[in-house]
């Protein structure tokens, strides 16, 4: 393994494997000189008023979702509308929505296949999930019900079942009311699923969440396509942000939107019996119709990951945004580990973290700090920062490297000279090198325990599994040497298959978005 100088990394050659996906999280929009001054035009004269209008139809939604429950008792909100309530809310609700969506440009909607009825399957499940432009498939669906997140409340178009991604209280009450609705008979209106959970850039399916296959019953995939000369609507984690989608797809003359309803998918015993694996196989149904990979890749926190083997490691590690931080402050990161202490923990403030970069900056100093795991009283370990700094330096073999960490993280036995990696140490350096959940590195901690008779790693079993595997060897391998950056771009391990871990893809670098429903 070659040295490179602290912030000067040569780019890495993929090794051979399977063709790796695109990265489903970055859209790039390309506009060419007579394009940008047709956006430019159309976008003075059309844009304004779309947005205006469509903006006041928003606003007229409200009286008729107010009108859904204006009155009811909790006891009566457990049971369906129905009567002149029904009647005119629904209604208007999807007459002000036709409208709204006609505002913005989307002035044809093409339904291709039928859409089965509650009976035939309770449950809808839309893909691929690219656009906040999205709902635009409620109106063809007849106005289902969503499942979406805490955050649309404020969005009357939608009319969901709303769940908190931070209270599992929330999603036990939201599975618990799907499976009571999807298994009344046909008492209640279908509900409609975005599986994948965020938005991609609809080259590749996300990987689907299990909420709506739980109630192990027939659910119908619905695809949704935006066939246009030029894909303003992508609303990816890194692209054009909320404002310039929706400014630019205002600007077009024409939207088109497809809607495909395939055939209902009816589950087996043992598809019923696991979400999980119901869950992939209507995305590989899905995916083919499409004619666009399958993906593991999903959203763990605000950073996308993928799943290789048994652990799931970021597409594009925060290491590495550290990485930009200290190298456009000027700092050679190489001596920076000589103050902490193999095995002992010692919790610094962001004052003496600055003192000990000799950061002066407070931006950078706060970026720098904030990519740590800090503590109750907004402390982090000096270990973790003294890892970081190393992997950064490029100066260390990985051997090296994977022996400073070890040594920084392993503890000392109960009786035995030697030391150990415990499940807390290994979980910390696959987090700060990989950027792995930590859930999931414990899992992979615990199955590498297997094989002896310890609750931890010895050097020897750490360096077999981060160096010599066939699988993990080469994410470290990949990982530890990110690829050289100029002109805030970057070359970021793609959506691989897990044959194929060490694929690299080209992608501008900037703040990551939060986005999703």
């Amino acid at each position: 393994m070659s040295q490179g100088s602290p912030g000067d990394w040569a780019p890495l050659d993929p090794t051979p494997g399977p063709p790796a996906s695109p990265n489903p999280f970055v859209h790039e929009l390309h506009l060419s000189r007579l394009q940008r001054v047709k956006f430019c035009l159309l976008g003075a004269l059309l844009a304004p008023i779309r947005v205006l209008l469509a903006f006041i139809v928003l606003f007229l939604l409200w009286p008729f979702a107010w009108l859904q429950v204006a009155g009811l008792s909790e006891e009566q909100l457990q049971e369906p509308i129905t009567g002149w309530r029904k009647t005119v809310c629904h209604n208007g609700v999807l007459g002000l929505s036709r409208l709204l969506f006609f505002l913005l440009g989307f002035l044809r909607i093409r339904v291709r296949g039928q859409r089965a009825s509650r009976l035939q399957a309770p449950v809808l499940v839309a893909a691929p999930h690219s656009t906040f432009f999205d709902p635009i498939v409620l109106l063809p669906c007849d106005l289902p019900k969503v499942v979406s997140r805490a955050e649309n409340l404020s969005v009357p178009v939608i009319g969901a079942i709303l769940v908190s991604r931070h209270d599992p209280a929330s999603r036990r009450r939201v599975v618990e009311e799907v499976r009571r609705r999807a298994t009344s008979g046909g008492k209640w209106p279908q509900v409609l699923f975005f599986p994948e959970g965020t938005c991609s850039n609809k080259k590749a399916l996300l990987k689907f969440k299990p909420g709506a296959f739980i109630a192990g019953v027939p659910v119908q995939p619905v695809l949704i396509r935006y066939p246009n000369s030029l894909d303003t609507t992508s609303w990816a984690w890194r692209g054009p942000g909320v404002l310039k989608v929706l400014w630019l797809t205002a600007s077009q003359p024409c939207s088109i939107v497809d809607v495909e309803f395939l055939p209902v998918y009816h589950p087996s015993p043992e598809e019923s019996r696991d979400p999980t694996l119901y869950a992939n196989n209507v995305q590989r149904v899905m995916a083919q119709a499409l004619g666009i990979p399958a993906t593991e890749c999903e959203f763990v926190g605000s950073l996308p990951v993928i799943v290789v083997g048994r652990l799931k490691v970021a597409l594009e590690p925060q290491l590495w945004e550290l990485g930009k931080v200290l190298r456009k402050a000027g700092l050679s990161a190489g001596y920076v580990d000589a103050g902490a202490e193999p095995g002992r923990s010692r919790m610094i403030s962001q004052e003496e973290f600055a003192r000990q970069l000799q950061l002066s900056d407070p931006q950078t100093v706060a970026g720098a700090f904030g990519y740590f795991q800090q503590d109750t009283k907004g402390l982090v370990d000096f270990r973790d920062v003294a890892l970081a700094l190393a992997a950064l330096d490029g100066g260390r073999s990985l051997e090296e490297l994977t022996r400073l960490a070890f040594e920084l993280f392993a503890e000392e036995q109960a009786e035995g000279p030697n030391r150990l990696l415990y499940k807390d140490g290994f979980s910390t350096i696959l987090h700060l090198l990989l950027g792995s959940p930590h859930p999931a590195a414990t899992a992979l901690h615990a199955e590498l325990c297997q094989a002896g008779s310890s609750q931890g790693l010895s050097l020897c079993q750490f360096q077999n599994f981060s160096l010599h595997d066939p699988l993990y060897g080469k994410l470290f391998s990949t990982y530890l040497r990110p690829p050289h950056t100029s002109r805030g771009t970057s070359q970021t391990p793609n959506a691989s298959s897990p044959g194929n871990p060490t694929a690299l893809a080209n992608g501008t670098v900037q703040a990551p978005k939060q986005k999703g429903d």
